[in-house]
């Protein structure tokens, strides 16, 4: 076994290992804290190696057992996945940080030892699952470990509400996933192969019929994980109601999980010359029906998961215009929109600490209480506006530049549309921050914690949670402050994506098969 194997495996073995030993560890929380800190900060550094090598020195594949496509499973590291990984697993710190500062981690109910611990290491892993996996079946089983993992951590402390919620967010996903699987299955009945190196070659032969029905089915599946409208009645119901920090990782990652899906698929198993009619509406649609929510709600979280469908939007764009500078541009709004919702909806639970409330109508004053607060909340607010210097911005204006260079009229359009809707984005949020932020005062009561899972805190064990957040927040300047750099991996990764050949090549001739 090489270190080369051991590396990429690691984002994915690792987490899943170490939710074994967390479960053993269940007596002893503070044991099982700096696992889960030290599993994190490896992961990082791990994935920081990957993306340099992939760089450097091309794609990355691992077959598991030593065996190749179709009988073994395969993980494959490009530059997409690579960058995916990377923001993926800073974002699991800050919130794990954010996690255990908040008490929620440590919480027992009654004699039973808290399982967030080991919860959000299978989380984790199938995350990486998907974003490395080299088959669809195994994005398939990626997006079920992940799934199931999140079942849990959505019912912390299982109140109506919550357990409601959980239940539009369980049926729905679980009829993505019977129509992933079934449409998993059409593909292999087909082509005879679930890689994805074979697919691309595969289905290229199929007849035209059979290629659109099985591209529709795909874009069906992925795009009710996504949160792609129509397909995203799920979303708003579901995320407000779990805790702070639980509502911040799915946020962040587990629709752009999804959107990562779409992109990989589309993008290697059918390519297009020319824009995609179907999705440039169906990522125009996105962007409007997201934002007109957004600015029609009186709770916060529920203004930010509006907002998250809206912006879905943006990165479906990217892919709809289907060219290289698309592809870019998605793979930035990627990145982007990891760090703005985890950092918009950590702050959001910071300030549902201090008022006991996230009702826009109840709200007020916290800027006069909480100025640190008051920043934190700012700027990634103007980052999702699209406010310049912000990474939101610099997003943005390359889908922009992206849609200029095709310049249909369709493409136009929606183009016209995406700015729109950023400046929706910033009146829905300028609202939020007026409101809560410099409206009329009501009572504030420090460190309230309304959620039955955790205990009233105290000053010092809200540090970590005022750090997670500004992690986050720096996070996603630091995006901003390397846009350059950022920018021509985020083109290189795009040619990645394009150049179908390469990726078959450096996937299947490991034995020499094309």
């Amino acid at each position: 076994m090489t270190a080369q194997t051991v590396l990429i495996a690691a984002p994915v073995v690792v987490p899943l290992l170490s939710a074994g030993i967390a479960l053993l560890l269940s007596p002893t929380p503070s044991a099982q804290r700096a696992l889960g800190f030290g599993v994190l900060v490896a992961l990082v550094a791990d994935a920081g190696w990957l993306i340099q090598r992939v760089d450097t020195m091309g794609t990355q594949v691992v077959h598991a057992g030593g065996y190749h496509p179709p009988l073994g499973i395969t993980l494959v590291a490009d530059r997409l996945s690579a960058l995916a990984l990377l923001t993926a697993v800073i974002v699991c710190l800050t919130v794990f940080t954010y996690a255990t500062g908040q008490g929620i981690a440590d919480r027992r109910i009654e004699n039973v030892p808290s399982v967030f611990y080991p919860t959000y290491l299978v989380l984790l892993a199938g995350i990486a699952l998907v974003f490395l996996t080299g088959d669809l079946f195994t994005m398939y089983v990626g997006f079920e470990v992940m799934l199931m993992s999140s079942y849990v951590l959505i019912t912390l402390g299982p109140t109506a509400e919550r357990v409601r919620a959980a239940m539009t967010y369980m049926v729905t996903s679980l009829t993505a996933s019977i129509l992933l699987l079934t449409t998993i299955g059409l593909v292999y009945a087909v082509t005879g192969t679930v890689n994805l190196a074979q697919l691309a070659g595969a289905i290229p032969d199929l007849d035209s019929g059979m290629r659109q029905l099985l591209g529709l089915l795909l874009l069906l599946a992925l795009g009710i994980k996504a949160g792609m409208v129509p397909l995203h009645w799920w979303l708003p119901d579901s995320y407000p109601t779990a805790p702070a920090p639980v509502t911040a990782v799915f946020a962040a990652l587990l629709t752009k999980v999804g959107v990562y899906a779409i992109i990989r698929t589309q993008s290697l198993l059918f390519p297009r010359d020319e824009p995609w009619t179907l999705l440039l509406v169906l990522a125009g649609l996105t962007m409007i029906v997201g934002v007109l929510g957004a600015l029609t709600q009186d709770n916060l979280n529920r203004v930010l998961s509006f907002a998250l469908v809206s912006h879905i939007g943006f990165m479906l764009f990217g892919l709809a215009i289907s060219s290289v500078a698309g592809l870019a541009g998605a793979t930035i709004y990627l990145v982007h929109h990891i760090t703005v919702q985890a950092s918009l909806f950590l702050v959001a639970g910071l300030l549902e600490r201090h008022h006991g409330t996230v009702s826009l109508a109840r709200l007020g004053g916290v800027a006069a209480g909480a100025p640190v607060l008051t920043i934190l909340f700012l700027l990634p607010a103007l980052s999702l506006g699209g406010i310049p210097p912000f990474a939101g911005f610099v997003a943005k204006l390359s889908l922009l530049q992206a849609a200029a260079a095709r310049a249909t009229p369709l493409v136009l359009a929606v183009a016209g549309v995406a700015l729109l809707v950023s400046l929706l984005t910033l009146a829905a949020l300028t609202r939020v921050y007026l409101k809560a932020f410099w409206g009329e005062p009501e009572h504030v009561v420090p460190d309230l914690e309304p959620d039955d899972l955790v205990e009233v805190g105290t000053g010092r064990r809200a540090r970590p949670m005022h750090v997670a957040a500004g992690t986050a927040v720096c996070v996603g300047l630091a995006v901003a402050a390397a846009a350059g750099p950022l920018s021509a991996f985020a083109q290189r990764a795009a040619e990645d994506l394009s150049d179908r050949t390469a990726y078959r090549t450096a996937v299947l001739d490991l034995r020499g098969d094309r």
